[in-house]
């Protein structure tokens, strides 16, 4: 029986009865268990933070084994859909540059290697993610701030694979893996994401 949850019978700490410091300690041992919850708690962040607003509806969180709906959420905002791939900041990658800089890295692919058809009409296995793949990154910034703040990208503005057993022609359609962010952020990664979907709204009206 675990005395300091009698209030909260249905909480998962009730359920397999733990106090709070007993699954902190487990988390803290479990370096990839904390990683797996960390990149959960992202997304419900993500969605409780900014996606919650009225002016974005249908938000849908995919079930992570839907081979169909490869991205992680996508949101309708100004009567168009979007697509939103939801990565996390590789902690250890994190250094100071300066003091006010710091810079780190995310990793930005795919979990598994899948076949992929190429618009140059090859055809590769690959884990990176393609261009125009979904429309918004959002990248969990926990590691540079503490707090659940977020960067936001477009899709187009990602870096380009560097991978040198791709071809010059097939890196054009590829994301780098393993990107580089700073904090405070620089172009192309916002901390508002209306206003990269402003821009994309406005896109898909220049092209009705």
């Amino acid at each position: 029986m675990v005395s300091n949850n009698k209030d909260i019978p249905d909480s998962i700490l009730s359920r397999w009865g733990l106090s709070v410091s007993e699954l902190t300690k487990i988390i803290d041992e479990n370096p990839s268990l904390r990683g797996i919850l960390s990149g959960y708690v992202a997304e419900f962040q993500l969605r409780k933070l900014w996606f919650s607003d009225d002016r974005v509806t249908n938000v849908i969180k995919y079930d992570d084994h839907d081979r169909k709906s490869k991205n992680d959420l996508s949101i309708t905002y100004k009567g168009y859909a979007f697509t939103i791939e939801v990565k996390s900041l590789q902690t250890s990658s994190i250094k100071r540059v300066e003091d006010t800089l710091f810079v780190g890295k995310f990793q930005c692919d795919a979990s598994d290697r899948r076949k992929v058809m190429l618009p140059d009409g090859s055809q590769l296995e690959t884990t990176c993610l393609l261009v125009d793949e979904f429309d918004l990154l959002a990248i969990n910034l926990f590691g540079f701030t503490g707090k659940w703040d977020f960067g936001f990208a477009l899709n187009t503005d990602l870096p380009r694979s560097s991978y040198r057993n791709y071809s010059p022609e097939q890196r054009k359609y590829l994301l780098a893996s393993m990107p580089k962010i700073s904090w405070p952020l620089q172009p192309p990664f916002s901390n508002d994401p209306f206003i990269l979907l402003d821009k994309l709204a406005g896109e898909k009206q220049v092209l009705q």
